[in-house]
Formats: structure tokens, C-alpha cells, sequence
């Protein structure tokens, strides 16, 4: 029997699975097609605003900081509200997908925030999607434990130690194909943020929390005022009082870098800070400035955020957020701790080098990908906030940001290495082969990646390519001898797909927005007719 429904004009074209009905109830799907008809011409119309902006880039205009916004950014009256319950102290986040083993984890972990990733560390398959959703309702009604068939044991402990829940939904450029509003598919953000909202919000709140969200990808602040106009209709539609909701901005494009407190002023009421990313952030400079040689990135892994140009934006991000109340969240560091303890206590020293740079320059918490990683981040900023829950008070007037210092890549341009290459080529191909077969997250070479490496890494192929710096014959015979390795290593890789990935999103004369909306229409979609 198929799943189907038909509710607000909204239908369901998957076959159903396990307790699925729980979470695709009439009541939810109707809410989230209330979403759908109230925000789903504004999303197309902010996905053709990126296209015009990108043109007018690419054609020579420069970035600066909104004119037309100067006034927002010279009122020193306006702030966003004090921190919502499970907020005030976030001196340590994780991130992961919202599996059952990662939620028991990361709400053990000792972090005070879990960011459940629904979007770069999830592969948008339909049980994986829905699958979240039943992992985070049932972390609420504490019904998550579960023994593995060789008897391990996940159980939640202590509610007062479980880390405070916020999820990110998928970005703007994602449909969920086996949702359908009125004959087109929902937008993905609206299905995640819907579904999740509709089920969890109330309980969320009954807890002494809050539904809490991680925004990804936005590029300005007309982004940000659609997320919240969507903030202030679900709280309407399910009686909760406006300001429940709160956000947290990742800032991992660079026009967002320039529109910080336009952002923040967007959200306002429902704003709970801005998040510093990294990978994204260089994919999002390469697919605005690509065609330039002076933002030619040299290999990723020499382009640390002490580099001039992401160091002015996180001192910016600093100063906008407290200078506005606002919490300012470090990047994540993505190491996972393996077997040997002389690689484990080198690793370990770069992340505590990494922490400690961030928590002196005044941001309130950090995040990281792997429990192992949290007591070393935890000490960091227990060090330096002693028994204060942030640094808020650290306004950052010393910081003077200008768009020339947020573009100032040329000061670490070099050549790519050969390893750096290579690198490129086997961690995109590899990340490609885990999201096909519907895994999003995956420790590679001491490392936890997901879609924003695999963007990254094909993206300054690209880049490489199309100035020249290395030749297409060169990545091709790179590509044969990964792929070659990858199915020895694993047999049951889907390699002639990831291969065919790789080649269209790193090799075609114009580099693909992302790689995800393709592969996943191509490979994820399982797309069942209602009613047939």
C-alpha cells in the first residue's frame, strides 16, 4: 500500500516506511502545506535574486556593504533579545545528522548544544529525511534507547546534561521531491523546518526549551527576512508566542559576510547569534569569484581561519553579534580521534591551538563534528569564561573590518601541490560514493566530511582548471587511480555514479551551483505516483 495524502493540496509520492504515518500525519502535511502556499513563490523569487547577483558579479561589480542599509548598521539602539532557555551557554556545540546513534551521542556528549543536521551532513533520502524527524520526537519523549545487534547500548542520561536541540534544515536550493504542494515539491527547507516544528515545537517548549534552528547557506538579508516571516507564521498558526523561535545565521557565503547585521536586524526578535563556517565559505568565494585569478585559493588545507581574509570575517562577526547581543559561534572543527595516541595528541594540539585563538578573540562557544572533541573545546572555554555563561560583554572596538580585508585572498594565493590535488579528487569521490548510498557524513584520512568538503574539494578542481594551473589529462589519471582504489577499498561503493559525479560538477566548463539538486533527482528520488 502506498503512502498518499491529500491535505492542503499537499500529496505524498513515496512508498511508505516504519512509523513513517507518525510524522507524514494529515494535520502535519496540511502545516506544511500552509508553509508551502504561503513562502514557496517568495524562495523562487530569492534563488533568482542569487542568480542576478551572481551575473552583476561576475561582471564586474564590486561587493561592499549595502548602502541602502547604512542606517540599520549606524543605529546603535537596536539589539536582538537576551538568550532564550538552553541558549545562554553554548561554550561547546555539535553537529551531526540526526541518526539514532548520533542523536544518543551528541545529546550525551557533555556539549551544551546539538546543531541536528539535516542538511551538509545528511544524504536527502526519504528514510534518512523522515528517519530524522522520528529521531528528534522520539529524543523529546526520551523513547530513543536502543540496544545493536552486538549489544551495545545507547540510553540517554541525566535531561539536565542532554545537550539543548537546534536543527538546520536543508537550504533554499533543495526541493523534496516526494512532497508535493499544488503540482511542485515543497521546498526541502520548508519540509525539514515544517515537520519538525509542527511535531516538536510545543514538547520542545513543555521541556523549558524552545524549537531552536541553524540557518545554512543564506546569502543576504532578504534571506533572512523570509525565515523570518516563516518564524512568525508557524508560531501563529500553532498559537505560540512570537519569539519562541530562534535562529542561529551560519555566515558560510561571502555576500552574507557583508549583510552581518542587516541579518541579524532581519531576524531580530527571533535571532540567537551568527556561526562562523569554513568550507562552505570557500566554496561560496570560488562560485562568486571563481572566473578571477586574484581569489585563486591555494589547496584547502593551507587556508586555515587565520587567513587574512576569513580572519576579518570572524573578528567582524564578533563584533556585529555582541556589539547587537548576539552569540558569536566558532567554526567546527571536523577531526575525529583515531587509534594511534602520538597522531591523537598532535591533532589534538592543532583543535586546542584552534579553540584558543577563537575563545580569545571573543567568541561565546565552538563547534565540533565528533563527541572525542568536546572535553578539549569545553576546557578552552571554561578557561577563559570561568563562571560566565559568554563573553557578550566583549564588544570588539578594536575591530575595523573593510570589504577590501574581507577579500583578501591574493595575500595567500600560491599553486596547488600535487597532494593537494590528489587530496581534492579523493575526498570528493569519496564523499560523492557515502551520499549516494545515502550516508552524509563520513570520517575520511582522520577527518569527519560531508557535502560542504566534497563542494569545496570539486570546486577548486574547477578553479584549478579553468586558470590552468593544473591540466585536465593530470586530474583525469588522478580520478582513474582513486577510482580505482575506491572500489578495491570498498566493493560496494556505487564508483562509476560518483565517478560520473565528480566529472559533471568538476570538470564541466561552468561549475554547478552545488552538486547536490542533481545527484539527488538522479540517485535519491524514489519517486511513487499517489494512488497509483
Amino acid at each position: 500500500m502506498l503512502t498518499s495524502a491529500l491535505t492542503h493540496r499537499v500529496r505524498v509520492h513515496a512508498a511508505p516506511g516504519h512509523r513513517h504515518d507518525e510524522i507524514l500525519t494529515p494535520a502535519a502535511l496540511d502545516f506544511v502545506g500552509r508553509l508551502a502556499g504561503a513562502f514557496a513563490d517568495r524562495r523562487r523569487d530569492v534563488l533568482k535574486e542569487r542568480r542576478r547577483l551572481a551575473l552583476r558579479l561576475a561582471s564586474g561589480s564590486p561587493l561592499d556593504f549595502p548602502l541602502v542599509t547604512s542606517a540599520v548598521r549606524a543605529d546603535p539602539s537596536w539589539r536582538v533579545p537576551p538568550p532564550a532557555p538552553g541558549l545562554a551557554d553554548r561554550r561547546v556545540e555539535i553537529t551531526g545528522p540526526p541518526e539514532r546513534r548520533m542523536t544518543v551521542d551528541a545529546l550525551n556528549s557533555g556539549a551544551r548544544v546539538w546543531v541536528a543536521d539535516f542538511a551538509d551532513a545528511t544524504s536527502p533520502t526519504w528514510d534518512n529525511i523522515i528517519g530524522g524527524q522520528l529521531s528528534l520526537l522520539d529524543a523529546i519523549e526520551r523513547r530513543i534507547d536502543f540496544t545493536t545487534a552486538d549489544g551495545k547500548e545507547y540510553r540517554l542520561g541525566d535531561p539536565a546534561r542532554l545537550a539543548t536541540v537546534m536543527v538546520r534544515p536543508r537550504g533554499w536550493h533543495l526541493d523534496e521531491e516526494h512532497l508535493e504542494y499544488d503540482g511542485r515539491p515543497v521546498p526541502a527547507a520548508l519540509v525539514d523546518f515544517g515537520l519538525y516544528f509542527f511535531h516538536c515545537a510545543q514538547r520542545q517548549i513543555d521541556a523549558g526549551r524552545g524549537p531552536y534552528f541553524s540557518l545554512p547557506k543564506l546569502e543576504n538579508r532578504q534571506e533572512a527576512r523570509l525565515w523570518n516571516d516563516i518564524f512568525v507564521l508557524a508560531q501563529d498558526l500553532l498559537g505560540i508566542p512570537r519569539g519562541t523561535v530562534r535562529a542561529t545565521v551560519l555566515i558560510e557565503t561571502v555576500t552574507a559576510a557583508f549583510e552581518m547585521e542587516e541579518i541579524l536586524y532581519e531576524l531580530r526578535e527571533h535571532s540567537a547569534g551568527l556561526h562562523a563556517g569554513r568550507c562552505n565559505y570557500l566554496f561560496s568565494l570560488i562560485k562568486t569569484f571563481g572566473h578571477r585569478t586574484d581569489f585563486l585559493l591555494p589547496d584547502r588545507a593551507k587556508v586555515t581561519m587565520t587567513a587574512p581574509f576569513m580572519r576579518a570575517c570572524t573578528e567582524l562577526l564578533v563584533r556585529t553579534c555582541h556589539r547587537r547581543g548576539a552569540h558569536a559561534i566558532g567554526g567546527t572543527a571536523a577531526l575525529v580521534p583515531g587509534e594511534d595516541p602520538a597522531a591523537n595528541e598532535a591533532a589534538l594540539a592543532k583543535v586546542r591551538l584552534d579553540k584558543e585563538r577563537e575563545a580569545e578573540d571573543g567568541f561565546d562557544g565552538s563547534r565540533v563534528a565528533h563527541p572525542g572533541l568536546v572535553p578539549v573545546c569545553r576546557e578552552v572555554f571554561d578557561a577563559v569564561l570561568v563562571d560566565r555563561p559568554h563573553q557578550l560583554d566583549r564588544t570588539r572596538d578594536d575591530v575595523d573590518v573593510t570589504p577590501a580585508d574581507l577579500l583578501s585572498v591574493r595575500r595567500i594565493s600560491s599553486p596547488p601541490t600535487p597532494e593537494g590535488v590528489r587530496t581534492n579528487i579523493a575526498v570528493a569521490l569519496r564523499c560523492f560514493a557515502a551520499w549516494l548510498r545515502g550516508q552524509g557524513a563520513v570520517a575520511l584520512y582522520g577527518l569527519m566530511e560531508d557535502a560542504a568538503t566534497a563542494e569545496i574539494a570539486r570546486a577548486q578542481i574547477w578553479q584549478w582548471l579553468r586558470h590552468r594551473v593544473i591540466d585536465r589529462e593530470t586530474v583525469l589519471r588522478l580520478l582513474d587511480g582513486e577510482v580505482e582504489a575506491l572500489g578495491t577499498e570498498y566493493p560496494w561503493a556505487p564508483v562509476d555514479e560518483a565517478s560520473a559525479l565528480f566529472e559533471r560538477t568538476a570538470l564541466a566548463g561552468e561549475l554547478p551551483l552545488f552538486f547536490t539538486p542533481d545527484a539527488y533527482t538522479r540517485h535519491l528520488v524514489r519517486r511513487t505516483e499517489a494512488g497509483a
